[in-house]
């Protein structure tokens, strides 16, 4: 297990310094960052003493250096437009977009199990097929389509559910507030949840069926029926417990997929998340907060993908054994 965690720590040391690169190197391609800083009325005498004094004129390779010299400080910069610390200014909006994947992967939990489950056990149903052809529907909706006509039965039509914004909040710790205590920031919670979900939900199904269609024909599941063992004993003790195997690799990954897909979903909720502020950031040119939020993403993807794998083998003992052969 310590040469698991060393191994996947250099691993992860590799691609956060890949991404590094390639975050800093796309601030480039975006745009003057002055544009936003000073205006037109500045004189370009003024913009090039400026840019000199941001450091915006000299090599790659040494804005580059000096930008990792400061990130292993915990510095990546201050935001142009906030005047704060860009790491800071993510940070305080992570806990928003958390509580949305957190809400999302709940969903997710509660019915592509027993969904998936269902549509595996009985294929030539009506409702395995009415499964299967919303999952098909799901997958092929974009995630601004499904939040915008949730907005408007739930939210316009109905009236049952706020259409934006994050509603009453209670302070935690630090910089976290949270939603999910009170009725109103849970009632502004659901859209967006749900929305989220519904990219991430009909995968999940379509793989949990797949799963276990072939678990169930595999010859011990086949010798558990001539035990004459429970059915349920068998579906949910010896043929799931198999299918969740696959289904937790996918999942680490998706889950962390799916801080990056809250852009398009805080956008249409105007949800104060990271990816809300992510978008502001492009339109403002503000290249330290782009960074940062792509540090910051890639940083999750790197540690849910670790974690997952260590949730593998203690789920499956053969890749431990493997490990060690």
């Amino acid at each position: 297990m310590i040469a698991f965690l060393i191994k996947r720590t250099l691993q992860a040391i590799v691609v956060m310094f890949i991404i590094s690169v390639i975050s800093f190197s796309i601030q480039d391609q975006l745009g003057d960052p002055l544009r936003e800083m000073v205006g037109q009325s500045v004189s370009e005498a003024e913009r090039q003493a400026l840019r000199d004094e941001l450091g915006l004129n000299d090599p790659f390779i040494t804005q580059y250096l000096r930008f990792a010299g400061k990130a292993l400080q915990g510095d990546l910069g201050n935001s142009y437009f906030y005047k704060e610390p860009a790491l800071s200014v993510i940070l305080n909006k992570l806990p928003a977009t958390l509580e949305l994947v957190f809400g999302a992967t709940i969903i997710i939990m509660f019915l592509s199990v027993p969904l998936g489950v269902y549509a595996a056990i009985n294929p030539k149903s009506l409702l395995s097929s009415f499964i299967m052809g919303i999952s098909i529907v799901g997958i092929s909706i974009p995630v601004f389509l499904t939040a915008i006509f949730s907005i408007y039965f739930f939210s316009i039509h109905l009236g049952w559910l706020p259409s934006f914004g994050r509603g009453e909040t209670v302070h935690m710790f630090g910089s976290w507030n949270t939603g999910y205590l009170t009725a109103d920031g849970f009632r502004h919670l659901v859209l967006p949840c749900l929305s989220l979900a519904s990219i991430m939900l009909p995968l999940f199904i379509r793989l949990i069926r797949s799963e276990m269609i072939e678990v169930l024909q595999s010859e011990y599941v086949k010798f558990a029926w001539a035990k004459g063992l429970k059915r349920r004993r068998i579906w949910f003790l010896h043929a799931l417990k198999n299918t969740m195997l696959p289904v937790i690799t996918v999942g680490g990954v998706q889950i962390g997929t799916m801080v990056a897909y809250t852009i398009l979903t805080e956008t249409v909720f105007q949800w104060p998340g990271m990816g809300f502020i992510f978008l502001e950031a492009v339109n403002r040119v503000d290249t330290p907060l782009l960074v940062a939020f792509l540090i910051v993403v890639g940083a999750i993807f790197v540690i849910t993908n670790t974690l997952v794998d260590l949730i593998y083998g203690l789920v499956n003992p053969t890749v431990k054994l493997a490990g060690k052969g």
